[in-house]
């Protein structure tokens, strides 16, 4: 039985450590959604020094708020994830076209976005499983 407790205690400092790592991500994007639909100058500026057009700032903030409630959400966290993923794409290339040197800060950001969900929901874990003779469970 202590193999059990064992098991237990490891499934919840993996849901522990995904919590935190997906409520600084989430965080992070509502704060920089946040900018974006409240049309500040910061979001502003940035948003026009990227290249694309001021009239768009309000429309990236609602894009990227919807993808983090979606992430936010047990049942829809995966398709969040893929969106985020997607938004955080578009945002490195972007930056890669203007040679702006933060270029690996959406990519970090995204890896977090799948680390965080891959520790606190157990079904992305399950084809990494193994069964008792070592090898990967189908």
């Amino acid at each position: 039985m202590p193999f059990a407790v064992r098991t237990d205690q490891v499934w919840k400092t993996s849901l522990w450590a995904g919590r935190v790592i997906s409520t600084l991500v989430v965080l992070f994007l509502l704060f920089d959604g946040g900018l974006k639909m409240m049309r500040l100058p910061a979001a502003i500026k940035g948003t026009s020094n990227l290249g694309f057009p001021v009239r768009l700032v309000l429309a990236i903030g609602i894009a990227e708020l919807v993808c983090v409630v979606l992430y936010v959400i047990p049942r829809t966290s995966i398709l969040g994830a893929i969106l985020l993923v997607g938004y955080l794409g578009g945002a490195t290339t972007a930056q890669v076209r203007l040679q702006d040197p933060w270029f690996l800060f959406p990519p970090v950001i995204g890896a977090l976005v799948w680390g965080g969900l891959f520790f606190r929901d157990p079904r992305l874990r399950t084809p990494l499983r193994r069964d008792p003779s070592g090898t990967l469970a189908d």
